[in-house]
């Protein structure tokens, strides 16, 4: 058989379980090459946007595996969701979920259906895998695939980075190193190589789709004063057709706007991580319904929605960061229909942003930790017994060990011990570590200001947007607000017409490795008339003119020197 009658032979089985078992006529292009990318045993990353049918690249091959399937999932919500979405009837093909709110008879039952062979895929959060007992048990089951879905979170420059999804490059060593498919929808160049790497994913193949979604038409407004952008918002989510989604920047926030709208006589419901659990199930079950009009919530809500009618995406304050606000505005429109994501800000919500990221462990856990695994000498110790040593929580231990690998002071060998790198003092390890967390805290603030440099782009909105996942588009898009503006004032005869390009277009190409005289080592990601965009290692996010670079020939040079592959 040639490697092309095997080819097709996969295609077609792929094609035959799509239909039989998922009821799906046709797979698009990108899925089935992704799919047979599955079968052939080989790790890769798919970057699709959001409502693209990422799930089904697993789905479908993975009941074609000898092994189960794991699927690392960040939030219960969205495991639930995910095993609900699968068929059920005479096909079904079997998935637990073990996770913190099963109780000790589920947690054993999932278990035993593992071992037994009844099912084929196991979802799990990242933080379940730091326990020993479930590594144990997942290997026993010889796993064919292993998912890491989400996988921005694995990425320290993503923008909802959680640090037990660092520690998932030994988990899959530990289970026999299976295959590795890392799926997200928001991840630009430098990102993607961050996730490769922390995830040990080396000659994986990549398949990177568009960024685009045309139907949703993107505005953005900016209000003096806060009374009336609560004022516009409240008018606008009751206005527009429903469902909708409404992201506000605290939970007191999602109560007050619920209220309102419920005033006006519509089902709406705030959802955060104040609620009870069982409250956010039943909002998140009713929204997926259709039994409640508007879902006010912290950017707790939505990661996995798989509801196709969303009509839009409100949201009441800067986002953090474009790669969260890309996610969040992907949840509308996914049936190919008109959609709308507006962006209400006020220019004092910077500040609030920059509040709320980049707060890593302080001094005093770092150097607590440090000295916890230096104790240990030829005797090392796993983050469970760290944590009972230092009295920290999860998270803290967790987050500390990651930064203190990034410092290169600490190393996790194949059982999970931490051990010190041999010359490394305890405290050039604490200051190694305070580095790098301030090379993070850098980041974030870089992408608050990406995030109001969008806001307040007179340029196309879409073209900035998708620029900064490092992916040209030529404006005009003809459906946002700026490019409509622009349209009006060229049809009104007045002199707003796009920017003529400049004469240095061209010289810092998307893509390119550049080397800045201050910020060092970077990637440019787009370009956009007299300026471009560039991630770079140190400093993160920046936008540099094109006059100012032509007057210095030395400020920033493209040069072969690949950018660093970490944050």
């Amino acid at each position: 058989m040639t490697g092309e009658g095997s080819r097709g032979r996969r295609a077609r089985r792929l094609r035959e379980t799509a239909a039989e078992v998922f009821g799906w006529d046709e797979l698009r292009p990108e899925q089935l090459t992704a799919m047979e990318w599955v079968l052939e045993g080989r790790d890769m990353l798919v970057v699709m946007p959001t409502g693209s049918g990422k799930s089904a690249v697993y789905q479908v091959p993975g009941l074609l595996l000898s092994g189960p399937v794991v699927v690392v999932s960040p939030l219960l919500a969205l495991q639930r969701d995910q095993i609900a979405g699968l068929p059920g009837g005479e096909h079904e093909p079997g998935a637990v979920a073990v996770n913190s709110d099963l109780g000790a008879a589920e947690t054993d039952a999932a278990w035993d259906a593992v071992r037994r062979g009844a099912v084929r895929f196991v979802y799990l959060s990242p933080e379940q895998l730091a326990k020993d007992e479930v590594v144990h048990r997942l290997a026993e089951a010889e796993p064919g695939l292993f998912v890491v879905d989400e996988a921005q979170c694995v990425s320290s420059w993503g923008h909802d980075f959680r640090p037990d999804y660092l520690r998932l490059a030994q988990a899959v060593r530990r289970l026999g190193r299976p295959p590795v498919l890392a799926l997200t929808a928001t991840a630009a160049p430098p990102v993607r190589q961050d996730i490769l790497d922390r995830l040990g994913m080396d000659g994986a193949r990549q398949l990177v789709t568009g960024f685009d979604r045309p139907e949703i038409r993107l505005e953005a407004h900016r209000h003096l004063e806060d009374d009336e952008r609560r004022r516009v918002v409240v008018e606008q989510a009751a206005a527009g057709p429903k469902p909708g989604i409404v992201y506000a920047a605290t939970r007191k926030d999602t109560e007050y706007y619920a209220a309102e709208l419920a005033a006006l006589g519509f089902s709406a419901r705030a959802y955060h991580a104040g609620l009870r659990a069982a409250e956010r199930r039943q909002v998140h079950e009713d929204f997926l319904a259709g039994a409640t009009d508007v879902v006010v919530a912290t950017s707790a809500f939505g990661m996995g929605i798989d509801k196709e009618d969303v009509r839009y995406v409100l949201h009441a304050s800067l986002p953090g960061s474009l790669d969260a606000y890309y996610q969040e505005i992907g949840r509308c429109g996914r049936d190919g229909r008109p959609a709308l994501a507006v962006l209400h800000y006020r220019s004092q919500d910077t500040g609030m942003q920059v509040y709320f990221s980049g707060r890593p462990p302080g001094r005093d856990t770092v150097a607590a930790v440090v000295e916890a695994v230096h104790e240990h000498g030829d005797d090392p110790a796993g983050l469970a017994e760290l944590r009972r040593e230092t009295g920290m929580s999860r998270a803290r231990v967790t987050t500390a060990v990651n930064l203190l690998e990034e410092a290169e002071a600490v190393v996790t060998d194949a059982s999970g011990a931490v051990r010190p790198v041999a010359g490394t003092a305890p405290a050039t390890a604490v200051r190694r570590a305070e580095d790098s967390a301030e090379a993070h805290k850098r980041m974030d603030r870089s992408r608050v200001e990406m995030a109001r440099a969008y806001a307040e782009t007179t340029g196309c909105r879409r073209r900035f947007l998708l620029g900064y996942f490092g992916e040209e588009y030529p404006e005009p898009c003809g459906n946002c607000d700026t490019c409509d503006e622009r349209e009006a004032a060229e049809d009104d005869g007045t002199p707003a017409g796009r920017r003529p390009a400049h004469p240095d277009a061209g010289s810092y190409p998307v893509g390119a490795s550049v080397r800045h005289e201050q910020w060092g080592r970077g990637t440019v990601l787009s370009e956009d008339g007299d300026r471009i965009t560039a991630l770079f290692d140190d400093v993160g996010y920046r936008t540099l003119s094109l006059d100012a670079l032509a007057a210095r020939d030395d400020l920033l040079t493209v040069t072969d020197e690949p950018a660093e592959d970490g944050g």
